[in-house]
């Protein structure tokens, strides 16, 4: 699945497992007059050892009749329910012997508006049932054995109004008339085992185009009048689908997949066995309007849930506190057929911003381990965080080069051998890898997976006589923490290259497990590169003195990951107050003259951060002077609109140096060009350079009056097309007219804002220093409207958006409201925001001086 001081008891939500199931057969009949479901299922279990009680997961559920068969005799079982713990305990009068049984369960449950469970969706005028079930919400739909490693095969059925179709695991095996005059009842074919969590049944109008890909059939299915944006990610599953049958030793295992396009869904997307579920954004496109960032992004999401139908579906974690064996895989793997098919897209650098997003949360005391304990819904709902996705994943890469991308992919393929259709563990997983590799990989993962945080690593006298000490501690934002002994211990690879021999030079690796350690290091002049490739998962606490050297050779002597890793490695650095932020300005105005996107990617966002919370009034002007000396080469070399002979690389680029100039810079020609831009995308988005409408968009909005707004939010009523849609509704979120974010707030709990919008609405006038008060009194004056339909997930986006703010006063504020008002699935985002804001607080005090006098002295020397 794709999806971001207060202490609550948790109890136990572990089922007993007096019982275990082997086959579930359901029948589903949604009521769209009363949006109401009833169910009758029946559960073939085996029974442990005898008993009088079988306890299963249910909720929000109401159990009509419930009847157990064992050994020829059946009895009427009676129903205690469990809220708090989502479970149900069936008792029978007579004692139900060891051995096979079957449980008969006649039910009924709503069709809720929670995005979760068995839920109402809506389009066009039309009603939609339809299911999202992970990590713990099969039980809203069925009462299951709801725990992952309890696999057992499906036979799904639908009774579903005439005029719909319906879409399961299996494809269609029967569709017959009845059993009343208006419904037709669709049966599918029987599963594979699988876990509770990957079942999936959608019923509503949908419209598909279809392809095969090695013999297996591919739909992408969307509601009516969207089917025809279904074409591109079509193409790019029947790829992605021959791209993994060759790479894995197993070949796609289901017989059907099908891609379908929800228009309310919570999560980006869910690797439902043989039937993926997307929002629409992350799935279709209009090829006319789409940037290629959202083609790259919909390539992505594709390949990371077909990733999973290996990776969590043929293989599944054994428990939630394992969940980084499927999503930490499936975000590893998702670059892969990408970078094989569109190597101009550059990957490998969104690999590496992937990687820093992982160690920005990371360097909170308040991050967890990739391996965390969880028992409840709540502690497991958090687990889907960058330390389950974008840090395992950086893990996975740095292994993956200490023991070659040939021998990884051999212990990758034995391990889905062995543990297919069943459940595994990470002692599983890294015991392969061992076993294949030769080298101590299980060393080398446990420190990674089983403590939090990542490691700071110091090399002194770098470039000596061959020979040097390594030390590492833990690396923290707080500066307290930083001056204090760290316990944690990490088994490193590091590998090393002298940093003036260039980006393809010999590299030398060993690996580091002790907190100082003697090393071979490379002759070398100047500086000693001590991540090549960036494949490392750790920073390097490099002297002034080396990083002055790097700035002198960044373009030659690095490729475009290591001056991302650098670039990154200096800004921490800086917000610890190892070095002057001088010094990674020096290395930003060094960017000037690249033309990657990943760099500029990452100086976009440092020197939007930088503009929020390190320039004062009084240097605004100077830094707007920096920003359009950074930028302005860029847009003379590339121009203002795209060229018939740009790559991928300009057109990025020149976005982000579009952004740079115009919004933080302030640069006329810019703010006079982003004008032109969002005219014309507004007459007809096809005639926009599609790169550029996205900054243009927050550029002209920016300055924009009431007269802009009125006319962004009609086109955005008005479009069909999913990526158009957002572009508009992210530009009423980008004014400073207080009175116009204020109708954005607005907008954001009308019906006009689907309820999977709302939180994102919310995060992004949060991310608007004009609006970023007025959204935080727009949530506390309105939380009971703004927690009902924000759900669980978008509760923990307004949670973590709130560490946008710098000051003390803020600190207090966020951490008053919601000890008042805590969210269970929130606790741990929670302690991360608050830290995130002492962190900036603390940034800001010791180096806004420094940025002052580094922006006045070029301020000076230009004069």
């Amino acid at each position: 699945m794709l999806i971001a001081g207060f202490v609550l008891t948790a109890s136990a939500q572990r089922l007993p497992l007096n019982a275990v199931p082997e086959h579930y057969s359901l029948k589903l009949t949604p009521n769209f007059e009363t949006d109401k479901f009833s169910g009758n299922e029946i559960i073939d279990v085996r029974v442990q050892k005898a008993t009088e009680t079988i306890t299963l997961n249910a909720v929000e559920l109401t159990f009509e009749t419930v009847k157990i068969t064992s050994a020829g005799s059946t009895q009427a079982a009676q129903v205690q329910l469990q809220p708090d713990s989502e479970m149900a305990t069936l008792t029978v009068p007579k004692t139900v012997a060891a051995g096979p049984a079957q449980i008969h369960i006649e039910y009924t449950g709503d069709l809720n508006k929670k995005l979760r469970g068995f839920y109402l969706s809506k389009a066009n005028g039309q009603k939609y049932a339809v299911t999202q079930f992970e990590p713990t919400d099969a039980r809203r739909a069925f009462p299951s054995f709801d725990e992952p490693a309890l696999k057992a095969t499906f036979d799904i059925t639908v009774i579903a109004p005439k005029q719909d179709t319906a879409i399961s695991n299996g494809r269609i095996v029967s569709d017959t008339s009845g059993p009343g005059p208006d419904v037709h009842t669709i049966k599918f074919a029987t599963s594979p085992k699988m876990s509770t969590y990957l079942v999936a049944f959608l019923v509503g109008q949908f419209d598909c185009v279809s392809g095969t890909s090695d013999n297996i059939p591919v739909r992408v299915c969307a509601t009516p009048g969207k089917q025809q944006y279904g074409e591109y990610p079509l193409k790019w599953a029947e790829d992605i689908l021959h791209f993994y049958d060759n790479y894995y030793g197993i070949k796609y295992p289901y017989g059907k997949l099908d891609l379908i396009a929800i228009p309310d869904f919570e999560a980006g997307a869910m690797e439902n066995t043989a039937a993926i579920t997307y929002r629409e954004d992350d799935l279709l496109v209009d090829p006319k309007a789409a940037t290629t960032d959202h083609k790259k992004n919909v390539a992505l999401v594709i390949a990371h849930e077909m990733a999973h139908q290996w990776f969590g579906d043929l293989v599944t974690m054994a428990w939630w506190n394992d969940i980084w064996l499927n999503e930490g895989f499936a975000t590893w793997m998702e670059t892969k057929p990408l970078a094989a098919l569109k190597p101009q897209w550059g990957m490998r650098q969104d690999e590496k911003l992937s990687d820093i997003e992982a160690m920005r949360v990371d360097s909170l005391q308040a991050t967890r381990p990739i391996r965390t304990n969880a028992e409840t819904s709540a502690q497991i709902n958090e687990l889907f965080d960058a330390i389950a996705y974008n840090k395992t994943a950086a893990v996975l890469r740095m292994v993956e080069a200490y023991v070659t991308p040939e021998v990884f992919r051999n212990g990758v393929n034995q391990y889905l051998k062995a543990h297919a259709y069943a459940n595994a563990t990470a002692e599983d997983f890294w015991g392969k890898l061992t076993q294949v590799s030769g080298k101590p990989v299980d060393r080398v993962m446990r420190s990674y997976v089983d403590q939090p945080g990542l490691p700071l690593v110091t090399i002194a006298s770098a470039c000596g006589n061959g020979q040097s000490t390594v030390t590492q501690q833990r690396f923290y934002f707080d500066h307290s923490l930083m001056a204090q002994p760290s316990s944690e211990l990490w088994t490193i690879p590091l590998c090393m290259r002298a940093g003036n021999a260039g980006p393809n030079a010999p590299e030398t690796c060993e690996l580091i497990s002790q907190r100082e350690q003697k090393i071979k290091v490379p002759a070398c002049t100047g500086y000693l590169n001590q991540n090549v490739g960036g494949e490392g998962y750790y920073r390097s606490d490099y002297s002034p003195e080396e990083t002055k050297a790097i700035v002198g050779s960044f373009e030659n002597s690095l490729s475009p990951v290591e001056r991302l890793t650098m670039l990154e490695n200096e800004w921490a650095l800086a917000r610890i107050g190892r070095h002057p932020i001088r010094l990674f300005m020096d290395m930003v105005k060094d960017t000037s003259a690249d033309r990657t996107h990943g760099v500029w990617d990452d100086v976009r966002g440092h020197l939007t951060s930088i503009s929020e919370d390190l320039v004062s009034d009084q240097d605004r002007q100077q830094f707007q002077q920096f920003a359009r000396d950074v930028a302005s080469p860029v847009m003379k070399q590339l121009g203002w609109s795209a060229r018939p002979n740009d790559n991928y690389e300009d057109s990025s680029v020149r976005a982000s140096a579009f952004y740079v100039l115009g919004y933080l810079g302030q640069d006329p020609q810019a703010m006079t060009e982003a004008n032109k831009v969002v005219k014309a995308y507004m007459k007809n988005p096809a005639s926009a350079d599609p790169m550029l409408a996205g900054p243009a968009m927050e550029i002209a909005a920016s300055h924009g009056d009431a007269a802009l707004y009125d006319r962004l939010l009609a086109n955005m009523k008005k479009t069909k097309i999913p990526e158009v849609y957002y572009r508009y509704l992210s530009g009423l979120t980008e004014f400073q007219d207080p009175a116009l974010l204020q109708r954005t707030l607005q907008l954001a709990l009308s019906p006009t804002v689907r309820s999977q919008d709302t939180p994102l609405v919310l995060a992004q006038v949060f991310r608007n220093p004009a609006g970023r008060q007025l959204a935080w009194d727009f949530v506390g004056s309105h939380w009971p409207e703004v927690k009902q339909k924000t759900s669980l997930w978008g509760g923990m986006i307004v949670v973590r958006s709130a560490a946008a703010f710098c000051s003390p006063q803020a600190h207090k504020q966020v951490q008053d409201f919601f000890t008042q008002h805590p969210l269970p699935a929130a606790q741990r985002t929670f302690r991360q925001t608050l830290e995130q804001i002492d962190a900036c607080v603390s940034f800001k005090s010791a180096q806004q001086p420094n940025l002052a006098a580094w922006l006045n002295r070029g301020a000076s020397a230009a004069k």
